[in-house]
C-alpha cells in the first residue's frame, strides 16, 4: 500500500480501519502494523475516522486516507509540528489528482483538510462530507505544492460515477432525515449554480477540459441528489410543476448568472475601455 509505505517513516504508530474490504488491503497492511481494525462498510469515511481516532494510543494524530500519499517534505515537516508546534491541529493542502491531472482551480486547491492534530481536538460527525468538530486553535499551513498531501481521487470516469451514486444516496437521505423538501425547481437552479461556481466562479476554465468536464460532472450530482429526494417522495407527481413557463424562468436566472460571469471573467483580461464596458454588461446581466 502507497499510502502506508509513505507515512511509515514519520510516525511511531499505525493503526489501519478496514471497511470490510474484498482485496489484499488487510493482507498488506500486516506488512506495515499489527494494529488492524473492522469496522462496517457505510459507504463513506467519517464514521471509521472517529472509530481510528479512538484506536490510536499517541498524543498527535495524523489521519491519511487510503488514497492518499504523504510526501516526504510534508512528512519531516510535520513530525516536527507535532515535536514542537504550539497549535492544537493543523489545516493541510491537498492536491487533487483527477482523471490523471492536478486541477489547481475549480474549488479543488488549496482544498485545506485537518489531517494533524492533538488526540481529542477534532472529531469528525456520522455525515458524508461533515465539517471536523474542533477544540483549541489550529493554523493552515502556507498553499504551496510542498506542503500538500497528494490525493488520487479518480482515476477514471467509472469510478467517478460508482462513487457518485453511493455518495448521492447517502446525501439525500441526510436531506430527507432533516425534512428537506424537495422541489422541481432545484432540478434546475442547483446543478446550474454548480457548474456557474466551479467553471466561473473558482476558474475551472483555467484547468482546460478537465475544469470543464469536473464541473459538468459536478453538477450532474447536485441533480442526482435532488432526484433521489424525489425517489423518497414515492415519485409523487405535479402536471402542474415545471411546465415550459416556469422551466424557462429557472434557465434565465441561470442565463443571467452566466453573462455576469462571462463579462465580469472578459474584464479582466480585457483594455481599460473595453473593461469598463463588460462591467457595464455584468452588472446588466444582473
Amino acid at each position: 500500500m502507497r499510502c502506508l509505505q509513505h507515512i511509515s517513516p514519520y510516525v511511531d504508530e499505525i493503526v489501519v480501519v478496514d471497511m470490510e474490504s474484498s482485496d489484499n488491503t488487510v493482507k498488506l497492511a500486516r506488512k506495515f502494523t499489527a494494529k488492524i481494525w473492522q469496522h462496517e462498510n457505510t459507504g463513506y469515511v467519517e464514521p471509521a475516522r472517529n472509530f481510528a481516532i479512538g484506536k490510536a494510543t499517541g498524543e498527535w494524530i495524523l489521519l491519511i486516507d487510503a488514497d492518499e500519499i504523504l510526501p516526504e517534505a510534508l512528512g519531516l515537516k510535520l513530525r516536527r509540528l507535532a515535536q514542537h508546534g504550539v497549535y492544537s491541529y493543523y489545516r493541510i493542502p491537498r492536491k487533487n489528482l483527477l482523471f490523471g491531472k492536478w486541477l489547481s482551480h475549480s474549488g479543488w486547491w488549496p482544498d485545506y483538510q485537518i489531517r494533524l492534530f492533538k488526540q481529542g481536538s477534532v472529531s469528525w460527525n456520522d455525515e458524508i462530507h461533515s465539517v471536523p468538530v474542533t477544540e483549541g486553535v489550529g493554523m493552515d499551513l502556507p498553499a504551496e505544492e510542498k506542503n500538500a498531501l497528494l490525493h488520487y481521487n479518480y482515476a477514471t470516469l467509472e469510478e467517478y460515477l460508482t462513487r457518485l451514486n453511493r455518495y448521492t444516496s447517502q446525501e439525500a437521505k441526510q436531506l430527507v432525515q432533516d425534512d428537506y423538501v424537495f422541489s422541481w425547481k432545484n432540478l434546475v437552479a442547483k446543478p446550474g449554480q454548480e457548474f456557474l461556481t466551479r467553471y466561473f466562479a473558482w476558474e475551472g476554465y483555467k484547468d482546460g477540459l478537465h475544469g470543464l468536464a469536473l464541473a459538468m460532472l459536478q453538477a450532474v450530482s447536485f441533480a442526482v441528489v435532488e432526484l433521489k429526494v424525489w425517489e423518497n417522495t414515492g415519485f409523487k407527481d405535479d402536471v402542474n410543476a415545471g411546465q415550459p413557463d416556469d422551466v424557462m424562468k429557472q434557465l434565465r436566472k441561470i442565463k443571467y448568472q452566466l453573462n455576469f460571469w462571462y463579462f465580469t471573467k472578459k474584464a479582466e483580461t480585457s483594455s481599460d475601455l473595453t473593461k469598463t464596458i463588460n462591467k457595464i454588461r455584468a452588472k446588466i446581466s444582473l
